[in-house]
């Protein structure tokens, strides 16, 4: 990742960079790389006894809140400073610890970063790296992004030209016209709602009418899709 790293930052020598990693990033040349490149990070650390024995009082804060209630979800964040044997320095690793609903276990989450947000920020930023493979599983299964089963490089690479194309097209789709209720849903579950629904097409004179099944549960959604798409252009109607 180094090389990537030092293309980054010439090619956009003023953006600031981030970068959030599994466990597998855990490593302490890493985090010197990216101190000494000044890239802000949340990486994973794996748990083990050291890092539980520094959260012990963090971990009896959740016991003090839970003393009364053992069954709902709890949660509590801190910070500690750890050093590894590899590690020349301590580093900040925040930590959140939480309780499952109806069980008595806690599970451990260790984050080691360089950042000065707030602990539950902090987690909530490494969190988001999830997100990610949701928006690469909407790419292969939704637009088709992986099926390239040609020999030529050349019509593969215009194939995914045109399903980048189509993704694109999708999302300002997805952000100007649909309903706020639909906004998150994925390609998949919009296509099912909106696109393939049974509905009988009027033409008359001046308007095409849709005219949808009394019973369709997703009426109101498009309905509100197609005023949405007519306020972009009053030349629509």
């Amino acid at each position: 990742m180094y090389p990537l790293l030092l293309e980054l930052q010439d090619e956009y020598p003023e953006t600031n960079l981030f970068l959030r990693g599994d466990s597998g990033f855990a490593d302490v040349l890493m985090y010197e790389k990216l101190e000494t490149n000044k890239t802000s990070y949340a990486i994973r650390l794996k748990e083990n006894g050291r890092l539980r024995k520094l959260a012990s009082e963090i971990e009896h804060e959740l016991y003090e809140k839970t003393i009364q209630n053992q069954i709902d979800y709890a949660v509590v964040y801190g910070s500690i400073n750890y050093i590894a044997d590899s590690w020349h320095q301590p580093r900040r690793v925040v930590v959140k610890i939480e309780k499952p609903y109806g069980q008595m276990a806690h599970h451990y989450t260790f984050i080691v970063t360089n950042m000065e947000l707030k602990d539950e920020d902090i987690i909530r930023f490494y969190c988001n790296r999830g997100r990610m493979e949701n928006f690469i599983k909407e790419c292969k299964l939704g637009f088709n992004m992986d099926s390239m089963n040609s020999h030529s490089m050349t019509v593969n690479a215009n194939r995914l030209q045109i399903s980048m194309l189509a993704y694109n097209l999708f999302n300002w789709f997805r952000r100007l016209v649909l309903p706020a209720k639909l906004r998150k849903l994925q390609i998949d579950t919009i296509r099912l709602k909106l696109f393939k629904i049974a509905a009988k097409l009027i033409h008359s004179a001046r308007y095409l009418k849709f005219k949808l099944c009394s019973s369709c549960p997703y009426q109101e959604q498009f309905i509100k899709t197609l005023i949405n798409i007519k306020n972009l252009d009053p030349k629509l109607e």
